[in-house]
């Protein structure tokens, strides 16, 4: 019990600064990112270079799969194209900078990176695709409230207060999940995750994605998470694809936008999340 708690403490500790330090950082870049602008050339820009801009958007707004809905009514509002906002829908909650820190610093730079590749050309391609599907017509007109654009300055008290803010909306999860890898690694026994989980069997990476989206557990959380079940010797590939399909699509999500989607592209949204984690733990397995 002793191991247990001591090792709470130590992956608590080690996210905390991380958390914290990254948070900050970012919060003050934000002041230099001129979000009408952005606004702008997702709504006149071509489809590629669109979801490129909207990739950048994700990665510098770090949301969890369910605040990103107001988001997403606001640019369906001011005619941003369907293929674009699908590709910040899928791109903003598994692109944030604070948690990719956290993740080169538990998991390597090499895993992050290749991370980073796999789900931004994912949610491109997934993104765009649902456009030339013709998915934009299974939108609903809704008004939604929970956004509004703010002109930011430069200000260190914004910065830590923002930083506050989205530490009280986050940290409990990031202490959840290093609890849960904590209880993991002291335990359950290493032999019984290698035995079950360790294999190279094809069919526990569609499995891992399949339980992932219930659960409702953002990055913070898994990524304790994941490492503890990597170093008692569960393979890569379903603790990416569960990572993945956990903090893509949510249940709670899943509610909100019943509100904006029809319940075909409700169907298709969280087949997409359940393809894009699978192909991620796909690739991860064989490399």
């Amino acid at each position: 019990m002793f191991e247990t708690f001591k090792s709470f403490v130590v992956i608590a500790t080690q996210l905390t600064i991380l958390f914290i330090g990254v948070s900050f950082l970012l919060n003050l870049v934000q002041a230099y990112i001129p979000y009408e602008k952005v606004e702008h050339h997702l709504k006149n820009s071509n489809p590629m270079i669109g979801g490129g801009i909207a990739l950048l958007f994700a990665f510098f707004t770090p949301f969890c799969s369910c605040s990103t809905i107001p988001v997403i009514v606001n640019l369906l509002k001011n005619n941003v194209r369907f293929g674009v906002v699908m590709v910040f829908l899928f791109a903003s909650p598994v692109l944030d900078p604070t948690i990719l820190t956290i993740m080169t610093v538990i998991m390597g730079w090499k895993v992050t990176i290749l991370y980073t590749i796999i789900t931004a050309l994912l949610s491109l391609t997934i993104g765009l695709l649902l456009e030339k599907l013709g998915f934009a017509k299974s939108l609903k007109q809704v008004v939604m409230n929970g956004y509004e654009r703010t002109s930011k300055k430069f200000s260190w008290r914004n910065a830590w207060k923002e930083t506050w803010e989205l530490m009280k909306s986050v940290y409990p999860y990031l202490l959840l999940g290093a609890a849960i890898g904590a209880i993991i690694h002291g335990l359950v026994p290493a032999e019984f995750i290698s035995t079950y989980f360790g294999s190279d069997a094809w069919w526990l990476i569609p499995l891992a994605a399949l339980v992932g989206i219930p659960l409702y557990i953002r990055l913070s959380s898994m990524i304790p998470i994941s490492q503890i079940l990597i170093v008692n010797g569960m393979a890569l590939g379903p603790v990416m694809a569960m990572m993945i399909s956990s903090a893509g699509a949510s249940l709670p999500e899943l509610v909100l936008l019943k509100s904006i989607f029809k319940k075909e592209l409700i169907v298709t949204f969280v087949i997409s999340v359940l393809s894009m984690s699978t192909i991620s733990g796909f690739i991860f397995y064989f490399i």
